[in-house]
């Protein structure tokens, strides 16, 4: 399974659309580029396999394989990049400004519906990072 995240970049943050075959899965948000410096800066444009991750602090949530120079970058639930990321990108279900967005939890579940048949029959799932 191929998702792919379409960026737009602002000073203040980065917004995207996320799809999967076309199909409209989520809005995201990201802290602004800053050369892929770790934890103020969103990951760089690329492709990113992703699995299944748990902690105490985001439950049940993803991580990103082999980002260059960086480790530990998740796809969690957050409304506010600046104030809730450090370098991960978080699903909403609507945009409210640059690295801004509203109800986070109810996008997270629905990317993660949509990728659990793939993760539970062992499928890849990739995400594509591009502008």
């Amino acid at each position: 399974m191929e998702l792919v995240l379409t960026r737009t970049y602002f000073p203040e943050g980065t917004n995207g659309q996320l799809t999967c075959e076309g199909k409209a899965i989520c809005k995201t948000i990201e802290l602004p580029w800053k050369d892929n410096e770790k934890g103020v800066s969103c990951v760089p444009e690329g492709k990113y396999f992703i699995r299944p991750r748990y902690s105490a602090k985001h439950g049940s949530h993803f991580e990103l394989l082999d980002v260059p120079s960086r480790s530990l970058i998740l796809i969690h639930p957050a409304n506010n990049a600046l104030a809730e990321l450090k370098g991960c990108i978080a699903p909403v279900t609507k945009l409210s400004g640059p690295g801004l967005g509203l109800m986070s939890r109810k996008a997270f579940a629905t990317l993660k519906n949509t990728v659990a048949k793939a993760l539970t029959q062992a499928e890849s799932v990739c995400i594509v990072i591009k502008s």
